[in-house]
């Protein structure tokens, strides 16, 4: 159920506006708009609109359950796989990434390990190494990488990481559009 005083408030305070000037530009009392912030009375349909319209949104906006859309993630929601063959784990750090423009992951390798190769595809790939050392190969050409270095790439060509050092790595990766 919506708070609406509390999201009156919030679209106020949001607009940079006191309870008076918000009162002033919709004809009402600075007392009456306290009233509804603190949920102490409800407007009408009509003076919903009008306070609606001066906080710069609409209705259904306003009831729109996409401010309560999930925004941060906490690691109990991260999915993880593990290559025992490759010697790695994916942690798909946003879930349900893929029904978004880009998707991030973090990828631990153990030492002598890689991920899988990805064949060519469209989008862009962008990482930053965490922890350790590691090789990207794109295009058959290696580019050896340490702690807090990135790559970025157009993933129009063959690539993969590897670690060839004697401790685990860890890279965040970044995918546009979402592929692992």
């Amino acid at each position: 159920m919506v708070d609406l005083g509390k999201k009156i408030r919030e679209l106020r305070l949001a607009n940079d506006l006191t309870q008076e000037e918000l009162a002033n530009r919709v004809e009402l009392t600075k007392g009456y708009i306290s009233q509804l912030e603190n949920n102490l009375t409800s407007p009408s349909i009509n003076t919903l609109y009008s306070i609606l319209e001066v906080l710069g949104t609409d209705v259904h906006e306003f009831f729109s359950l996409e401010n309560d859309v999930v925004i941060t993630y906490k690691e109990e929601d991260y999915y993880s796989k593990e290559d025992n063959v490759l010697k790695n784990e994916i942690f798909w750090i946003v879930p349900n990434a893929q029904k978004y423009q880009m998707e991030p992951i973090i990828v631990e390798i153990e030492s002598g390990g890689q991920t899988a190769i990805d064949e060519p595809h469209s989008g862009e790939e962008f990482g930053y190494v965490l922890e350790g050392r590691i090789t990207l190969v794109y295009n058959k050409k290696r580019y050896p990488l340490k702690r807090g270095e990135t790559f970025y790439y157009l993933a129009h060509k063959e690539h993969y990481i590897i670690n060839n050092s004697s401790s685990k790595a860890k890279v965040l990766w970044v995918s546009t559009p979402p592929m692992f």
